[in-house]
């Protein structure tokens, strides 16, 4: 439209001259840069290819816009001579017009391919985080296992019942265990829920040297955390709350509603003068805190205290808002 009004005020052709010269001119080039908008989009040619592949089109379209315009309009002399004389200039706007379409497209199919390409990578990053969080998953609960299955073994003997009741119980720890596998978080509830049924076990296995107190907020109930992540904290304060003390051994359980965040304390006993506290073993703790980074891309989420003769381990979850 700009050109059509452009040459009929500039050089006082007709408007039937004027729009078909327009017309012509900007079909030839809307076509000429769907061409390279192909060529850029099946091959990416270095730029002096490019250069090339844009001056020859120009020619082709400077003769194309030439011979398809004097067809139209070979019976105005004076527009005739104009077409002539502006051949140069034509060729040049379309060189600059196919120019920057190559440009614009070479850019855009750049962009597509970075944005790809940061696909790939996150899909390939996801992937990892996915199978790491899986092999830290499984890690947790081999030698639990172990032990409970020598617990089972030793009762066998003297207190059949409660080996049996323990077979059930480590059932369906071991059924509740594996529905939570492909789940990245659940409710409070459900994890505690979880925990009770491990502890549960483990005191068939301590008899009466094992207490536990779990006290938990009724803001916190619902919220989010990822499954299975109280059950190797709480036996890693089992461990070395019972192995570094004598007696009965309290392990407590609180859980609160910190703003944005789910806030769990478990805290231990431990002998200062048997032994110094210890972090774990070398799963323990170090898998809660890899998990929590990997799921969190946090580090600060997992911390230790000691206040005389207790242990205390903090985990602050997120909560999504």
């Amino acid at each position: 439209m700009l050109q059509t009004i452009a040459l009929r005020s500039t050089f006082a052709f007709g408007w039937g001259v004027s729009f078909a010269d327009s017309a012509v001119t900007n079909l030839i080039i809307a076509i000429a840069g769907y061409d390279m908008i192909l060529v850029m989009k099946y091959y990416r040619p270095r730029p002096i290819i490019r250069v090339a592949i844009s001056v020859g089109l120009t020619f082709i379209c400077v003769f194309a816009i030439h011979h398809i315009t004097l067809l139209l309009i070979s019976e105005t002399p004076e527009y005739v001579s104009f077409l002539d004389k502006s051949l140069f200039i034509r060729g040049l706007y379309v060189w600059l017009m196919i120019a920057l379409v190559t440009a614009l497209t070479g850019l855009w199919f750049a962009v597509l391919e970075h944005q790809e390409a940061d696909s790939r990578t996150a899909t390939a990053e996801k992937l990892a985080r996915e199978a790491e969080l899986s092999r830290l998953r499984q890690q947790l609960q081999p030698h639990f296992l172990f032990n409970s299955l020598n617990s089972i073994s030793a009762l066998a003997g003297s207190r059949p019942e409660e080996a049996r009741k323990m077979i059930h119980q480590l059932s369906d720890f071991f059924r509740g265990t594996l529905k939570k596998d492909d789940q990245q978080l659940i409710s409070l509830s459900e994890e505690l829920e979880h925990l009770t049924l491990y502890l549960e076990i483990e005191k068939v296995r301590f008899g009466h040297r094992l207490k536990t107190v779990i006290e938990c907020d009724d803001a916190a109930s619902a919220m989010k955390i990822p499954p299975l992540l109280l059950q190797p904290v709480v036996e890693n304060a089992i461990k070395f709350g019972l192995y570094d003390t004598l007696g009965e051994t309290l392990i407590g359980v609180s859980v609160s509603a910190e703003k944005n965040y789910l806030k769990i304390e478990v805290a231990n006993p431990f002998d200062a003068a048997s032994a110094p506290p210890r972090r774990g073993t070398g799963f323990g703790l170090d898998s809660i805190q890899r998990r929590l980074s990997l799921l969190y891309a946090r580090n600060d989420l997992l911390t230790t205290a000691q206040k005389e003769n207790i242990f205390t381990t903090t985990i602050r979850i997120p909560q999504s808002a």
